[in-house]
């Protein structure tokens, strides 16, 4: 891989230890991937910010890199293990608040923006179509290259941490215009009546054009929650990070239609749900914002729990990014759902926070949610927000 001067001058360590080390993963991961050099990159989002997935060597690796790491462009952070405010309410021990707190520490001494959120799109990281960026998280990767039409790879979190430092990231992949050619056409050909229809399409498409670029055919129309909840279900089961919606997504009416082609009919959509809904009918946790609620969202919410209240042995969590909570709070919805006792989880999710054996059942907008929460020995239920605030009020799930 071709470097500049400036880019072997900072291999060979002359801005300080960060940004060598940094160097060195970038430089490893271009030889690895054929890059023949480093493009610029507008922001980064990192990924691995809970402690319940660094632990104790990730938080060390941290430290190390906080000593003299300054980042060079805007880069936001992905959820943490806990709510950085609240985390007594919703159950996390004080051990882990410290560790958690650390983590973040050495984040904020490299200069990065503590956001703690999946959809950065939301609050401020916004890249501009065809802008190279280096971001982490699966759904808001999918996100920036197919609703927004920014260029990224699926960093991880090291190498999303390292183009912050450098401010640059290796030109493979889903940086170059002939890798993001859409592999296979999908033909839709039933409605989506729910927020949760998006999740077990995602699924649907997923399972059929794995580890492909779908172009996708037969949507009238899409909003942003549900292009939001679309991204993380398509990722998490099968294709890769990047999609083409006829007439709705940037750059998809420039595209040459694929001649392989798959259909998507209401039995597919029946047999995600299928699979991703366990047999239970009790409901314990009931959890919305995966990815993490959008303002419009959490006024559906309090909407809907308005004068009522969730069932003394039932959780209501709403995960959302401290942002949009501070939004909810002005205009009231905070109180609203706060009053029926329901929790607001700020800076952190059902993927990344420490759950496993707190709850037994889950109930869900989210089919990425059902995903995780099934690793942290959950039975889960997806279906419409009603049906989930329905299930926190009653315990049950009656679908």
């Amino acid at each position: 891989m071709e470097l500049t001067k400036q880019e072997q001058a900072m291999l060979e360590g002359r801005e300080g230890y960060a940004v060598r080390k940094s160097m060195e993963i970038l430089v490893a991961l271009g030889e690895i991937f054929e890059a023949k050099n480093l493009i610029d990159v507008g922001s980064v989002q990192v990924s691995g910010v809970s402690y319940h997935n660094l632990g104790d060597a990730g938080l060390e690796f941290l430290d190390s890199l906080a000593k003299d790491g300054k980042v060079k462009v805007l880069t936001t952070l992905n959820p943490a293990g806990m709510d950085l405010e609240n985390w007594q309410q919703l159950g996390i021990t004080a051990e882990f608040a410290e560790k958690q707190n650390r983590v973040i520490e050495a984040f904020q001494r490299m200069g990065i923006l503590v956001s703690c959120t999946c959809t950065p799109y939301l609050i401020g990281n916004l890249p501009l179509y065809k802008e190279h960026i280096a971001w982490s998280e699966s759904s808001a990767v999918t996100f920036a290259n197919s609703v927004l039409g920014a260029r990224t790879n699926r960093e991880g979190g090291p190498s999303a941490l390292a183009a912050a430092f450098v401010g640059k990231t290796p030109c493979y992949g889903l940086h170059i215009d002939e890798n993001r050619v859409p592999d296979v056409q999908v033909q839709i050909k039933t409605e989506l009546t729910k927020l949760s229809d998006w999740g077990a399409l995602g699924y649907a498409i997923g399972q059929k054009a794995e580890n492909q670029i779908p172009y996708i055919t037969g949507i009238k129309t899409a909003q942003l929650d549900e292009l939001k909840s679309f991204c993380a279900s398509t990722v998490t089961y099968g294709t890769k990070p990047l999609f083409y919606i006829k007439g709705i997504t940037p750059g998809a009416d420039q595209q040459v239609q694929p001649k392989k082609t798959i259909t998507i009919e209401a039995a597919d959509i029946k047999n995600a749900y299928d699979k991703i809904n366990d047999d239970t009918k009790e409901i314990d946790f009931v959890c919305v914002g995966c990815p993490h609620c959008s303002i419009k969202e959490i006024q559906e919410i309090a909407d809907l729990i308005e004068n009522k209240k969730v069932k003394t042995d039932v959780e209501l969590w709403v995960a959302t990014s401290r942002t949009v909570k501070q939004l909810a709070d002005k205009r009231g919805y905070t109180a609203v759902i706060e009053a029926a006792g329901g929790k607001f989880a700020c800076d952190t999710c059902m993927a990344v926070a420490p759950l496993k054996g707190r709850f037994k059942a889950l109930a869900t907008t989210s089919a990425k949610g059902c995903f995780y929460s099934r690793h942290n020995l959950m039975k889960t239920k997806m279906g419409s927000m009603r049906e989930c605030i329905e299930a926190a009020v009653s315990g049950t799930w009656n679908n």
